[in-house]
């Protein structure tokens, strides 16, 4: 089997006549692991903010800073990074054993192009594992033995959910929220927990981000909630938020100043670092 419109093959693992978050991300990336189901869910959101690329990019490069503050300053080693998605430039394990090559990873995620790529990355690398697991049910995830083997429980733990709280629609069954406290009542004392979200700004950008919200709802991806900032503050279940504390991605400790006025996507992601007493 080959992609519609590139004619690329399609692993006999993937089902290309459905989009996948990770591969989704990876168009507005501008990766090459994607089919034009995927396409489609990105060309359509563009359709309604043009810019909106930059909640990929943004999430990226909010990621790529808390990982160097959690290693550099929070001297934290052990890392879970759940929804870890298709593997590109630096990613978890790249920036933290930068400084610290003995610090370990743990990503997981259940998409089957995800875990074949990630498996052949991190084949050479002892310090770095990826699990195949449901981010959505903590309870067993947490229970998994490679997760309980790879890292020490009875150290501080960076839980890393970037990008990925949006994507679950079981509001019916349990929340966000009750998905939050579950990890978070498993962490140490001493972690810390990352997450980045779709943000309903609450300002003259809501309609759009309502707008996008609709667009990836009714994809055949059928996930993507943008959530206010107390909504997102609440995920956090009362932890010590780290200062900026709860801010757009690109606000969050830029390295640079913004050159140019923020476009409508980098409005619409916000990002938060907390630690546990």
């Amino acid at each position: 089997m080959s992609d519609v419109t590139s004619g690329k093959p399609v692993p006999p693992y993937v089902d290309a006549t459905k989009p996948s978050i990770a591969r989704v991300y990876d168009g507005f990336l501008s990766g090459s692991d994607n089919y034009e189901v995927d396409r489609q869910v990105v060309r359509s959101v563009l359709k309604t903010a043009p810019e909106a690329a930059d909640l990929a990019i943004e999430n990226r490069r909010f990621l790529i800073r808390a990982c160097r503050f959690l290693a550099e300053h929070a001297g934290i080693t052990q890392f879970l990074d759940c929804g870890s998605g298709l593997p590109t430039a630096e990613n978890t394990h790249t920036v933290v054993q930068r400084s610290s090559p003995t610090s370990r990873v743990v990503y997981v995620d259940n998409d089957p192009l995800v875990l074949a790529h990630s498996r052949a990355l991190l084949e050479q690398n002892e310090n770095a594992v990826i699990v195949s697991g449901d981010i959505f049910d903590p309870e067993a995830l947490l229970r998994d033995e490679a997760v309980r083997s790879h890292l020490d429980w009875d150290s501080p733990i960076a839980l890393l959910q970037m990008g990925t709280l949006h994507h679950y629609n079981g509001e019916h069954t349990r929340t966000r929220q009750d998905i939050m406290r579950s990890y978070i009542d498993a962490l140490p004392p001493g972690s810390y927990v990352a997450i980045s979200h779709f943000l309903d700004p609450e300002d003259e950008h809501s309609a759009t981000a309502r707008k996008m919200e609709a667009v990836f709802l009714h994809s055949m991806m059928g996930s993507g909630t943008f959530s206010t900032a107390s909504e997102l503050t609440r995920l956090f279940n009362g932890l010590e938020l780290v200062a900026p504390g709860l801010v757009r991605c690109v606000d969050w400790r830029p390295e640079a100043q913004q050159p140019k006025p923020l476009n409508v996507a980098q409005r619409c992601i916000a990002g938060g670092l907390a630690r546990k007493q």
